[in-house]
C-alpha cells in the first residue's frame, strides 16, 4: 500500500506498539515517530523510531504535514486518550483513524474521527461510531446501534440492534446488550456482563447478571 500520509503515535506502550504495526502494515500511514508526555518518557526510540516529549512535538513533527493517534487504552474511563486526542487537535494536528481491512463495516455507517477498528468486527447498517473510539477485535455493532464519544469496547463484545451507549463508557470481552438498551455515560460494562435492561449513567455492570454494582467514576476514581 502506497504511504501518502506521516504519523505520529502518541504513546510507547503496548497499544502504541500494535498500533504501529497496524498502520505500517494496513493502512496508507508511514509512522515517523512516537511522542509521551515529558513525566513518563523513559526511552529516545521505539522501533528504530524517535519518542519525543509531547509537550515539544512540533519540534520534530510539523502538525502541517503530520497527522497523529493516541495509542493509549481506557484508563481513567478513556479520559487520558481523550485529553491527548484534544490537546492534538488543539495544537493544529490532525486525528488519523484505521479500519482494519478485515473488518466489516457496512457503507452507510457514520464512523468519527480518530477512531481505531480492529479486525474482525462487523459493523452493521445504520449504526454510528462517535469520537475517538476504539473496537478492539471480533465485536459486533448491531444495525441501527450508537457507540457514543470516548468509548473503548473490549473484545467479543455483542451490541444488538438499536443499542445506544452513551460517551465515556467501557464495555469488556464477551459483554452482550439485547436490543433497545440505553446505557448512560461514564459506565463500565465488565467482562461477560449481560444487559437486558437500560443502564443509568455512571454504573458499574458486572457478572452475567448485568446487575449494577457502585459508581464507575469511583472506581476510576475521575473526577468531573
Amino acid at each position: 500500500m502506497e504511504k501518502t500520509k506521516k504519523l505520529v503515535i502518541l504513546g510507547d506502550s503496548a497499544f502504541a506498539e500494535i498500533a504501529y504495526e497496524y498502520f505500517t502494515h494496513d493502512s496508507p500511514y508511514d509512522v515517523v515517530g512516537f511522542a509521551v508526555e515529558q513525566a513518563f518518557l523513559k526511552r529516545g526510540d521505539l522501533f528504530g523510531l524517535p519518542v519525543v516529549p509531547f509537550e515539544s512535538i512540533e519540534t520534530q513533527f510539523d502538525p502541517q504535514s503530520h497527522e497523529f493517534f493516541a495509542a493509549v487504552t481506557y484508563g481513567q474511563l478513556n479520559r487520558l486518550r481523550t485529553r491527548l486526542y484534544t490537546e492534538a487537535k488543539a495544537r493544529g494536528y490532525h486525528p488519523a483513524s484505521y479500519i482494519s481491512s478485515h473488518a466489516f463495516v457496512w457503507r452507510n455507517v457514520e464512523i468519527g474521527e480518530h477512531c481505531f477498528i480492529f479486525e474482525n468486527n462487523v459493523v452493521q447498517p445504520f449504526s454510528r461510531l462517535g469520537n475517538n473510539v476504539v473496537l478492539w477485535s471480533g465485536n459486533h455493532v448491531g444495525h441501527h446501534s450508537i457507540v457514543g464519544d470516548n468509548c473503548f469496547v473490549a473484545s467479543h463484545a455483542v451490541i444488538s440492534g438499536f443499542v445506544e451507549i452513551g460517551a465515556n463508557c467501557f464495555v469488556g470481552v464477551n459483554a452482550t446488550f439485547a436490543n433497545n438498551i440505553r446505557v448512560g455515560a461514564d459506565c463500565v460494562i465488565g467482562a461477560g456482563a449481560l444487559v437486558a435492561s437500560d443502564v443509568d449513567e455512571d454504573k458499574v455492570m458486572r457478572g452475567a447478571a448485568g446487575e449494577p454494582t457502585g459508581s464507575a467514576r469511583r472506581l476510576n476514581r475521575i473526577r468531573t
